[in-house]
């Protein structure tokens, strides 16, 4: 109407009247929520983001590992399995290639996840990460999300690749096993990986805790062999070792055997110790995050 005052307000402005009741709207005050529960969309872009970076480079991400791992198979079925030698009762290639598989998971799991944080460090692009409106949960389980479906598509190229192997038979004997040690033992990876990418400051610090820590601890964990054959003090120590209950208890689930103990209740409790040792591990890559170390400022 003409007669009507005209207001040049925006209706969303601060200091604008909201309809509804008459009252002027405001802004919420710096440092209070909006979002007050889960930002489901902000999870999913930054797990859509993550993805679809190591998915464009799958050739180097998903399919060199594979066949590198597979190659690991080749050389030592070739080497240690002539004359028809057999391991918790079946040949050698099929007792290998179950700890192939989830150590090849593993160690992508831990790359993906410690490359995003490290090279936005690098590359001054942090910020990317910190100024979206995430919690550090949603970013945490963003980030070891991506890392484990990087994982979980590497092994199934290597059981794609290890069944035209000749000799290797992957019946699955107890699914659970294959699954919970499985993506268990990726989100360990992962969560290792998220807190050296936090930590370092360089490839080169990374590229260490790769080459001193992981690979060690990878290929002395009884992925060749049984540790039932060490002497009892490399026993012991084995024992220490967290990638001998998953690469163990991965193993399981294809041969209903492992060197983990005489009965299936000993696997079942090193299931539990590995979920165990994942919260453990989820809580402080969570302190971390928040405390804001080697991150901000």
């Amino acid at each position: 109407m003409a007669d009507q005052p005209h207001s040049t307000e925006l209706p969303n402005a601060p200091g604008a009247y909201d309809p509804a009741d008459g009252s002027k709207r405001r802004f919420p005050t710096k440092g209070e929520p909006i979002i007050h529960q889960v930002n489901w969309v902000g999870l999913k872009t930054l797990y859509m983001k993550e993805v679809r970076r190591f998915f464009k480079v799958q050739t180097q991400t998903i399919w060199a590992p594979a066949i590198t791992t597979m190659l690991f198979l080749v050389i030592f079925s070739v080497a240690l399995g002539r004359g028809g030698r057999e391991v918790l009762g079946v040949n050698f290639a099929t007792f290998v290639a179950p700890g192939l598989i989830v150590m090849g998971m593993m160690q992508n799991a831990f790359a993906n996840s410690s490359f995003s944080f490290l090279a936005g460090k690098v590359q001054g692009t942090i910020i990317d990460f910190l100024m979206p409106p995430l919690t550090e949960g949603e970013l945490m389980v963003a980030m070891i999300g991506a890392a484990v479906t990087r994982a979980v598509l590497v092994g199934l190229a290597l059981v794609a690749a290890m069944l035209l192997w000749p000799g290797v038979d992957l019946s699955v004997a107890h699914p659970w096993a294959v699954v919970w040690f499985g993506l268990a033992g990726s989100v360990f990876l992962a969560l290792l990986g998220l807190l050296s990418s936090i930590w370092a400051e360089k490839f080169d610090h990374n590229a260490a805790v790769t080459n001193f820590v992981i690979a060690p601890l990878s290929l002395l964990s009884g992925t060749f062999y049984v540790i039932d054959n060490l002497a009892p003090a490399f026993q012991t120590i084995s024992r220490a070792n967290p990638f001998f209950y998953i690469i163990s208890g991965f193993r399981f689930g294809f041969l209903g055997q492992s060197d983990i103990g005489d009965t299936n209740m000993a696997v079942l409790h090193s299931a539990i110790g590995v979920g165990l040792l994942d919260a453990a591990m989820a809580v402080l890559v969570f302190l971390v995050l928040r405390s804001g170390w080697k991150l901000k400022g």
